[in-house]
C-alpha cells in the first residue's frame, strides 16, 4: 500500500499513550515515563505525539519479550 506520494505506508497498528495505559491499567503519564526511560519504544508523529507499536505492547503483556521482567526482579 502506498500514499499519493508513492511512499510506503506503515501497516503495523500504532497505539496512543491512553490506549497503552488502559491495557496496563496505569496513567498515560506513566507510559510516557516508560518511553523516556527506554523501557518501551515510541514512535513520534509529525506533530510530536508518541505512538507505540501494538505488537510490542502485546508482547510485553504476554511476557514474550525475554529479559524485560527478569531485570525488575
Amino acid at each position: 500500500m502506498t500514499t499519493d506520494l508513492n511512499l510506503p505506508v506503515e501497516t503495523e497498528a500504532l497505539l496512543t499513550p491512553s490506549e497503552v495505559a488502559a491495557m496496563f491499567r496505569v496513567d498515560p503519564k506513566t507510559v510516557t515515563r516508560w518511553a523516556k526511560a527506554g523501557k518501551i519504544s515510541a514512535i513520534r508523529t509529525l506533530g510530536g505525539h508518541r505512538r507505540y507499536r501494538e505488537s510490542e505492547i502485546r508482547a510485553l503483556i504476554n511476557g514474550d519479550i525475554p529479559g524485560q521482567r527478569e531485570a525488575s526482579e
